[in-house]
């Protein structure tokens, strides 16, 4: 019976430690996608390293969306009314794996949403860099 309860009570000394660590961990999304954060505790403040990059939105103290604005890693820290952290994490937004296409005409790209068909997304140009260019395109 005391083996038990020594198990029990070092069971609840783990506990928190685990909550803990759910509550830091990096979160992906794609562009002009959402994901559900769940809190342990009830937020009073978000606050967003670089908000081009990421959005928030807080639909109750415990659950928050976030939403890929533009490719790029920044941070999420979400703090309750007495000022503590509850979360804090990376928020790594990358571009959709499916869906979307670039035409390349020289230097102008246009970025394509394809279901069935494909139409242009809305997407501004100024959004894709040189860097992501091919090496060589065609006349």
């Amino acid at each position: 019976m005391r083996r038990i309860i020594v198990a029990l009570f070092a069971l609840a000394a783990l506990a928190p430690a685990s909550a803990a660590l759910a509550q830091s961990r990096a979160l992906n999304v794609e562009v002009n996608h959402i994901t559900r954060l769940n809190l342990n505790g009830s937020a009073a403040s978000v606050v967003v390293g670089n908000p081009q990059i990421a959005d928030v939105t807080v639909v109750d103290a415990n659950t928050l969306y976030i939403s890929g604005r533009s490719s790029g890693v920044t941070e999420i820290a979400v703090l309750d009314g007495l000022g503590r952290t509850i979360y804090q994490g990376d928020v790594v937004v990358s571009t959709p794996s499916s869906g979307e296409v670039r035409v390349w005409r020289g230097a102008a790209v246009t970025r394509m949403a394809c279901g069935a068909t494909c139409s242009p997304s809305g997407l501004d140009a100024a959004s894709v860099t040189a860097s992501s260019a091919p090496a060589t395109t065609a006349p």
